[in-house]
């Protein structure tokens, strides 16, 4: 079994891909008989949620997203209160986006967010899964000072080098994988996914962005999380089977919960 650790299927084109249960299904049939998935703002909380209520191979995660306006705000208690459903396993996308911002940019704004939202996920003890661009430093200076070690989370479609990749993973968190570790100019990605220790690993796609090979430039979608997996196997020199197996156990460690 493979466990698609970050997509988003209420924002997936039917056009293009079908149907959320034709996605899933197609997901299953690829050996993805998992995944999670994720809201970037209030808005979509309700809807990833109905999605994981009526698929028994959906899980989902509920968050502010760095991106989203400062204007964008939410209470502790709605926060709690919804992060609180059953399915919800964790608190993200949340993070740090520097990347749409002049450098000399108050950020202050992002800062408060990503912290009470770890604040809310400590309370809750759910993980986080973090968004970081441009960013890292601060990112991980602020995961520190508000002690996100007690919860850990995922790094999610990890695109930063092996130093940064270390730093999280002593503080609990799980490295995960998008399709961009299949493109062929990845090369430094390619060299952390092989150092980084399988058992600090998950994969996903990220759907429906960032199509892996052979599918690059497409509509992404949870069953191409096998791909993903294919690569890391090549990488580290080891059969698909023995990463998917590997993958799936950290995504369920993480998340405190039984295969």
């Amino acid at each position: 079994m493979i466990v698609d650790s970050h997509c988003h299927l209420n924002i997936l084109p039917k056009e293009q891909v079908g149907s959320v249960e034709e996605v899933i299904a197609h997901a299953v049939e690829n050996g993805v008989e998992r995944m999670m998935c994720v809201a970037i703002n209030p808005e979509q909380w309700h809807e990833v949620l109905a999605i994981a209520e009526q698929h028994p191979e959906v899980y989902a995660a509920i968050g502010v997203h760095p991106c989203e306006e400062p204007s964008v705000q939410v209470s502790d208690e709605a926060l709690i209160e919804a992060a609180s459903h059953s399915k919800v396993l964790a608190i993200g996308e949340i993070g740090l986006d520097y990347y749409h911002f002049e450098a000399d940019s108050d950020m202050s704004w992002q800062h408060d967010r990503l912290r009470q939202q770890v604040r809310i996920a400590k309370q809750l003890g759910k993980p986080v899964v973090i968004h970081t661009r441009n960013s890292t430093p601060d990112c991980l200076r602020i995961l520190q000072e508000e002690g996100a070690e007690e919860v850990g989370g995922i790094m999610h479609c990890f695109v930063e080098d092996l130093e940064t990749a270390e730093q999280a993973m002593a503080m609990g968190f799980y490295i995960s994988f998008s399709g961009i570790v299949t493109f062929k100019n990845a090369k430094s990605l390619k060299e952390v996914a092989k150092a980084v220790p399988l058992d600090k690993m998950l994969v996903e796609t990220d759907s429906p962005y960032l199509a892996p090979v052979p599918y690059r430039g497409k509509t992404n979608q949870p069953a191409y999380t096998r791909f993903v997996v294919e690569e890391i196997a090549n990488l580290k020199g080891m059969a698909p089977e023995a990463v998917a197996e590997a993958t799936t156990e950290n995504f369920y460690r993480l998340m405190k919960r039984k295969v």
